[in-house]
C-alpha cells in the first residue's frame, strides 16, 4: 500500500531519479545532487511549499510538489499550485496518479485553499487526459519565460 508523506532530504536523490524518468525530464535534470539538495533545503525554509513522496515498500514511487498560494483575486481565495507530478515508469497504470492528486487536494482543502492548480507540458498528451479524467479542466493558457 502506498503512503504519503513530507519528503525528506535523504530522499532527494529518488525523486531526483522519478523527474529524469521520462524523454523530458531526462534531458532536463542532472546528476550533479548538490543544487537538488540546496533547492530542498531552500524549499523547506518556505512556509507553503512542501515536497510530497508516495513510499509503498520502503520505495520511493511516487512524488510531488505542493505550494499553496495566497492572493486577493477569486475574493482573495488560497490555491494549490501542484508541480513535478511522477509516478515510477513500472507503477504506471495502478491508480497511484489519482491516489496522489486525491492527497494533493486533501492537503490542499487542510490549509484552506480554494482550489488546485496545475501544469502539464504541452507534449504530454496522456498527462493532459488524466488530469481532465480527474475533474481539471484546462480553463488557461500557460506561458513560460527562460531567465537563464
Amino acid at each position: 500500500m502506498i503512503r504519503f508523506r513530507e519528503a525528506r532530504r535523504e530522499d532527494v536523490q529518488d525523486v531526483v531519479a522519478l523527474l529524469a524518468d521520462d524523454a523530458l525530464g531526462a534531458a532536463r535534470e542532472g546528476s550533479d545532487l548538490a543544487p537538488y539538495l540546496a533547492a530542498f533545503d531552500a524549499m523547506q525554509a518556505e512556509a507553503g511549499n512542501t515536497l510530497i513522496v508516495g513510499e509503498e515498500a520502503g520505495r520511493i514511487v511516487a512524488t510531488y510538489q505542493l505550494t499553496v498560494i495566497s492572493g486577493l483575486s477569486l475574493r482573495a481565495s488560497r490555491r494549490a499550485q501542484v508541480e513535478s507530478v511522477r509516478v515510477a515508469a513500472d507503477l504506471r497504470g495502478r491508480g497511484i496518479g489519482a491516489a496522489m492528486m486525491a492527497d494533493a487536494e486533501t492537503r490542499a482543502r487542510a490549509a484552506g485553499c480554494r482550489l488546485v492548480q496545475l501544469t502539464s507540458n504541452a507534449g504530454r498528451e496522456r498527462a493532459r487526459k488524466f488530469y481532465e479524467g480527474l475533474g481539471f479542466t484546462p480553463s488557461h493558457i500557460g506561458f513560460k519565460r527562460d531567465l537563464s
